[in-house]
């Protein structure tokens, strides 16, 4: 008698069939020789990549790129009609993994948690049009913002409501929006980059305070240094100036301080 096939095994016979017709590329390009539109949105891309890694330091199950690939499906591959955000992070994912880009498929489906897109004259239009849709319908990502680092008023963003659509932000009274995935600001600073002086886009925490890039961070852990070792130093001063006021008194009186027999210690 020929054995009749399970069920299950004619879905698993199925399945593979399927993958093996539709299995995803290996040959993917993560490179297509496009430059950021100029030094200052470089700059800007870098400060939000190295200041979120180190907002985070204190945990590696994140991910944080910018300028590269997002493969999401073989459509996409072979049309290579999409370029990866200028920004974007995911976060319960494992930090360590060396990536060239970000392959949905190989990261069990997983899409960008947030994404920030700075704007030029010649992107303006596709990423608050068609990128903006894709975030929103194909990404499902919860906190999508745009900013044009030459328009310091120009700072935009959306979350996904409950209905998965796109919301506007409303900014507080500083300008600044909320970013709930994050637990983080998402505001404008002024100051000087890599030597260019502009109005930046940067992360701030919860009560406001600038979450730094690792430079600035140890920046501040010199000067707080600086600043213990100079209280240390003019407190040593006091005591000895007081131990001076102690000795010329005691002289006064016709005491020598040399000769007075130093009082045990009891503790």
């Amino acid at each position: 008698m020929i054995p009749v096939e399970s069920i299950g095994q004619g879905i698993d016979r199925e399945a593979k069939l399927f993958f093996e017709k539709h299995k995803p590329p290996t040959d993917l390009i993560f490179d297509d020789g496009a430059e950021m539109e100029s030094n200052r949105h470089r700059i800007a891309m870098t400060v939000l990549i190295r200041s979120l890694e180190q907002g985070l330091a204190n945990r590696n199950d994140f991910f944080v790129g910018g300028n590269m690939f997002i493969y999401y499906s073989v459509k996409q591959v072979r049309n290579q009609d999409f370029r990866g955000p200028d920004f974007f992070a995911v976060l319960g994912v494992d930090g360590t993994t060396s990536r060239q880009g970000w392959v949905v498929w190989d990261e069990n489906g997983r899409y960008p948690d947030v994404i920030v897109e700075l704007l030029s004259p010649s992107t303006a239009n596709e990423d608050t049009g068609k990128k903006k849709d894709i975030y929103e319908q194909v990404f499902r990502t919860p906190d999508y913002f745009v900013f044009d680092p030459f328009d310091p008023n120009s700072l935009q963003g959306w979350r996904l409501d409950a209905t998965l659509r796109y919301q506007p932000l409303v900014p507080d009274d500083r300008g600044w929006l909320w970013c709930e995935t994050l637990g983080f600001w998402l505001g404008t600073w002024e100051g000087i980059v890599d030597r260019e002086t502009a109005v930046w886009v940067r992360f701030f925490d919860e009560s406001g305070n600038l979450v730094p890039l690792p430079e600035e961070a140890a920046q501040q852990q010199a000067e707080t240094a600086q600043q213990q070792a100079e209280t240390a130093q003019q407190q040593a001063e006091r005591e000895r100036q007081r131990a001076d006021r102690l000795e010329a008194r005691l002289r006064e009186l016709g005491e020598d301080p040399n000769a007075l027999t130093p009082i045990p210690d009891r503790s």
